[in-house]
């Protein structure tokens, strides 16, 4: 028998959705509270976790931890249809129910939080638990509450790097863990010697890191009350006398100390995930479960990835956990299991571009690396490795180093995907989709915010039909080098439309090999400060082939590219002041067509105009109708959503003046990386 102990607190028990009762299921509930851990650090076969051995422990030799536990589920649990979807929170937040429901809000008490009751009305129970243990616990999100390593009864010391790039003018002050996204929510790491840190500047990554006068900047937190300065001595907070300049690249390396042990949080997730599937004394779903799948967009997809690379998907026995996953996004790894871990880093074209949350292996499946010795791939356990259905958008491309992920990172030729995955790129959509009255919004043109949940909804139908009943979904649609349609930025760029007005990326993101030091791979430890790029030692990244519009040729074709009102880019490029011409995080863009043939001669526009594609409103409709059985046909698309878009579409008329030409459907927020 495991020596690992687990005990569930449930401290609060509520209706959810306001007692809403959703098709044959009924009402919901929401369970909530904590969950203990105490393990085993010796058990056989355990993963490695980071510094483990540093942990402090019981007097009967365990680890103990604890993290956040959320469930939703069926009052009656023989209405359900027996299967759990569990995400994998990003950064603390719950997204599962809004995203794949079209909800709204926070608030699980409302009925608008359940949206249109997707998940509800098909029986699933939905389950958060906290995986992430740099977090603040502010009482509300969904964090992991890990211990320090210890040497010596005496937290670690060592270096750090941390990165900042505000796109806000008049920043005076900033937390020394805010430079990572949502970094407010990140615990800080000291400051120890002020002395020892140093502090360079630049606006684009590529340029040469130029030293800021230590009489320029200190450690202290900074802000204006009443018109006048007040500073207060801070060691997790830098201020900056002149203030931060918007776009421009701080990069700050001091000495600190507190390390925590971060991998627990997947040792976490695998005990309470088995315990929920096949655990019988205290388990709320005992005898409930027969198909358990997981999820999660941006950083979770990642976390899914890491999670199942590192073995954590069979359990102490030796069991198969998640049947299956769906990632949509999440295109690298995760800078997660290692010594002052920060779990949220990862690279883009702008910010951030050398940790390595991006790092071989790439693939699912096996693909020796250029640059080492090693021969290894995503997943490689075929005896408890879930089926993947995986999504990405047409900025993973441009931005997040995606093509990695489908092609041979020797060459950048096409690679066979395992018969337990499938690949989806979804043409048109941003990674990160903003509102286009988003006020932080400092992009050169307008935002495309398209949303992904129609494919995501369609994607989880198809996931659990290939596990439950082997029904395989449709064959991955990608753009392929082999076909000319997955090409070189450069050659991209060429066939781009030369649109009057708009400025082209000068290249897509570019990954070189970086050294972190003689014991990241073996123990976690970085110690090149910052990190070395390897000479002439690069990973080849390919993007998607454009059509005369500009949008991409290959992949899911959706109605907003199959019948386009626009063209939409997976990149976004800032505007003046804001390190020009760069990447805004993981946006994308939208162009729209010219209404008539008139307005787009006397702009000079290529692109053929929305009334010389279509003659009347009613012909874009039928055209969008067409392509929406085409996919629901395939499998592709649901039915309720089918009918979402051409309702939408008979509601907004291209042809009209009035009209706003736009995705069909739209996103209020995306998520980040």
């Amino acid at each position: 028998m495991p020596r690992n102990q687990l005990r569930l607190d449930i401290t609060r028990c509520e209706p959810f959705a306001g007692g809403l009762s959703f098709g044959s299921t009924g009402p919901y509930e929401r369970l909530s509270g904590t969950v203990h851990f105490a393990i085993d650090p010796a058990e056989p076969g355990l993963p490695f976790v980071c510094d483990l051995d540093l942990a402090p422990r019981t007097a009967d030799g365990r680890v103990e931890f604890s993290a956040t536990l959320d469930i939703v589920k069926p009052v009656e649990l023989t209405r359900g249809n027996r299967r759990v979807l569990y995400e994998f929170s990003n950064r603390g937040n719950r997204a599962a129910i809004t995203t794949f429901n079209y909800g709204r809000g926070t608030d699980m008490t409302k009925p608008g939080y359940a949206g249109d009751g997707f998940l509800m009305d098909l029986g699933y129970t939905v389950i958060w638990s906290g995986w992430q243990g740099d977090l603040i616990d502010r009482g509300e999100n969904v964090v992991a509450r890990v211990p320090f390593a210890l040497r010596d009864g005496k937290p670690l010391r060592g270096k750090i790097r941390q990165e900042f790039s505000t796109i806000a003018p008049g920043i005076l002050s900033m937390g020394v863990s805010a430079g990572a996204e949502r970094g407010e929510d990140v615990q800080p790491y000291p400051v120890l010697d002020p002395s020892t840190a140093t502090l360079t500047l630049r606006e684009h990554e590529a340029e040469p890191r130029v030293a800021l006068d230590r009489t320029e900047w200190e450690f202290a937190r900074a802000e204006m009350r009443d018109g006048q300065l007040v500073v207060n001595p801070s060691n997790v907070d830098l201020y900056i006398h002149a203030g931060f300049k918007p776009g421009w690249i701080y990069e700050l390396i001091y000495e600190t100390e507190g390390s925590r042990l971060t991998g627990l949080g997947f040792l976490g997730v695998r005990d309470l995930m088995s315990f929920f599937r096949y655990g019988v004394q205290g388990n709320p779903l005992a005898g409930h479960v027969d198909k358990m799948y997981a999820t999660g967009v941006s950083l979770s997809g990642r976390v899914i990835r890491e999670y199942v690379y590192e073995g954590w998907n069979q359990d102490a026995d030796g069991r198969r956990i998640f049947d299956g996953v769906h990632t949509h996004t999440g295109s690298g790894r995760l800078l997660h299991n290692i010594r002052f871990p920060q779990v949220g880093r990862y690279p883009r074209q702008h910010e951030e571009h050398q940790w390595p949350a991006e790092y071989y292996p790439f693939t699912f499946a096996t693909i020796p690396d250029p640059f080492s010795d090693k021969r290894d791939g995503l997943w490689k356990r075929p005896a408890t490795d879930p089926l993947v259905i995986h999504t990405h958008t047409e900025g993973d491309y441009w931005v997040r180093h995606v093509s990695l992920t489908h092609t041979d990172c020797r060459d950048g030729s096409d690679v066979e995907l395992p018969e337990n995955t499938r690949m989806y790129h979804l043409t048109g959509t941003p990674h990160m989709a903003r509102p286009v009255d988003d006020p932080i919004w400092i992009g050169q043109v307008s935002a495309n915010d398209m949303s992904a949940a129609p494919y995501r909804r369609a994607a989880l139908v198809l996931l659990d039909r290939w596990a439950t009943d082997g029904v395989a979904p449709p064959l991955s649609l990608l753009p392929r080098a082999a076909e000319r349609t997955l090409v070189q930025p450069g050659d991209a760029l060429a066939r781009y439309p030369q649109i009057p007005g708009l400025n082209l990326p000068k290249d897509a993101s570019r990954l070189p090999r970086h050294d972190y030091g003689p014991e990241f791979d073996t123990h976690g430890i970085i110690s090149e400060f910052p990190p070395k790029p390897v000479a002439d030692l690069e990973y080849p990244i390919r993007v998607p082939q454009v059509d005369g519009d500009g949008n991409t040729l290959a992949g899911l074709r959706y109605p907003d590219v199959e019948v386009p009102l626009g063209t939409y880019n997976g990149w976004s490029l800032r505007k003046k002041g804001y390190a020009e011409g760069d990447q805004f995080w993981n946006t994308g863009c939208f162009v729209p067509f010219a209404r008539t043939r008139a307005e787009r001669l006397a702009n000079g526009d290529p692109r053929p105009s929305i009334e010389e594609r279509y003659p009347s409103h009613e012909a874009y409709v039928e055209a969008v109708r067409a392509t929406c059985e085409a996919r629901v046909a395939e499998g592709l698309m649901l039915q309720s959503d089918a009918d979402r878009f051409v309702q939408t579409a008979r509601e907004r008329n291209p042809l009209d003046p009035s009209t706003s030409p736009g995705p069909l459907i739209r996103v209020l927020v995306g998520p980040g990386g």
